[in-house]
């Protein structure tokens, strides 16, 4: 796995790339603005040229914008899907100015109005956006979420019916976050469950549409649906959960980003997280993976009954 995080981009564009290459980073997420704000100024071509840059000078291998958070695109309100489509837009084109992988986005709430009708809603946002941008190469990308409310995509059934829904599948894909599957209730902390959960992925998304994690651990419980994020290792996932991810041979081309709570002292916490996650890949054996050795080492001595 591609390991990265989030960076913030309040000293420049460019200097975002930077700083995640000084703690670390081979992949790199950003906001394009603030996430509190439905437009933000205009990304200056120097600057897009000169994050561009940055990405293949410091061999940054994967790049996302992650949407802003006020866009509801499966909103019944139709001034307010209105809105969100423009912003999906404005962020879809400030994304190809940047020339980033993916655009990664919450799919939204339903209000009220249904799973069904939300569903058909994203779709349809989508669908609009694609056929406004036809040359737009920006991998359009949905988060599951963690399911408080009417939030969609907590099922990966739903999340596959947003994905057909949409005619462009070549230009559509998923980010998993680990946090959000926790609060889901996905427990994938042991090797079984963790095989469940591939099992799940692949059965109802395909593999393939997984193009992005966000790896976080998570303050609450399993099945809380709270989307409260917490250090790796720190939290309620524990390290085994990350293990079965970063090590897993079909991820080895896929970016992790963290999203994982910082303090003041700048990016201490990412480069902890990142150390801490790479030290995952060592040899250590999982308990279950060393109970499976166990088993078959005594099913070939021919002394063991």
């Amino acid at each position: 796995m591609w390991l990265g995080a989030h960076l913030g981009i309040a000293g420049g564009l460019a200097e975002a790339v930077h700083d995640g290459k000084k703690i670390g980073c081979e992949s790199l997420q950003i906001f394009s603005k603030s996430p509190q704000m439905w437009s933000g100024p205009s990304i200056a071509p120097a600057a897009a040229e000169e994050f561009r840059a940055a990405v293949r000078d410091d061999g940054i291998r994967a790049t996302a914008v992650h949407h802003g958070y006020l866009a509801n695109l499966a909103s019944p309100k139709p001034p307010m899907l209105k809105r969100s489509r423009a912003a999906f837009l404005d962020e879809m084109r400030r994304a190809d100015l940047l020339g980033v992988d993916g655009l990664i986005f919450h799919p939204g709430a339903h209000l009220g109005s249904g799973v069904e009708s939300g569903i058909a809603t994203i779709a349809e946002s989508l669908s609009l956006a694609l056929e406004a941008l036809p040359e737009s190469r920006v991998r359009i990308l949905l988060e599951n979420a963690a399911g408080q409310g009417t939030t969609l995509g907590s099922k990966f059934e739903e999340l596959a019916g947003v994905l057909a829904r949409v005619d462009r599948k070549d230009r559509l894909g998923v980010t998993l976050d680990t946090c959000h599957l926790f609060a889901a209730g996905f427990d994938f902390r042991t090797e079984s469950g963790y095989g469940e959960l591939m099992d799940q992925v692949e059965r109802v998304l395909g593999r393939e549409t997984v193009r992005a994690f966000h790896l976080n651990d998570a303050k609450a419980p399993l099945g809380s649906h709270l989307d409260r994020h917490e250090n790796i290792g720190k939290g309620e996932i524990g390290l085994e959960g990350f293990r079965h991810h970063v090590t897993d041979p079909r991820w080895n081309v896929t970016p992790g980003y963290l999203e994982t709570p910082l303090d003041n002292d700048g990016y201490r916490r990412y480069a902890a997280d990142l150390r801490t996650l790479r030290g995952l890949l060592g040899p250590a054996p999982t308990p279950a993976t060393t109970r499976r050795m166990a088993r078959r080492s005594a099913s070939r001595d021919p002394t063991v009954k």
